[in-house]
């Protein structure tokens, strides 16, 4: 098991969650975050130019089996870039040791 954390546009969040459900892939974790890339350059940010501070982003937390690692890589990558733009954002792929339903006990890749 994966685990697949992605840092991403908030504008690309509808765009990818129907990617990634079109790929087989229908759970995960959303949530609001901020952060930045290179400090040195002025950016363009829904139309405006500024040199960065925080920007706001969306990191995604996906769970998935070993098999589906790529698929949801593919995913994502394919729904989030731009044509060149900076800022597109990021995908780390982790070692989950272990996932537990609570509702009903179920562990390992079962449980995902």
């Amino acid at each position: 098991m994966k685990l697949i954390v992605a840092i991403v546009k908030p504008e690309k969040l509808d765009v990818i969650r129907q990617a990634l459900m079109a790929a087989g892939v229908a759970h995960m974790t959303v949530s609001r975050a901020t952060g930045h890339g290179k400090l040195d350059e002025a950016e363009l940010y829904r139309g405006v130019e500024f040199v960065p501070d925080l920007t706001p982003k969306v990191r995604l937390e996906i769970a998935v089996a070993r098999e589906m690692v790529e698929t949801t890589i593919n995913a994502i990558v394919g729904s989030a870039r731009s044509h060149g733009e900076r800022g597109d954002g990021k995908i780390f792929v982790l070692p989950l040791e272990q996932c537990v339903r609570i509702r009903t006990g179920e562990q390992g890749p079962d449980a995902l």
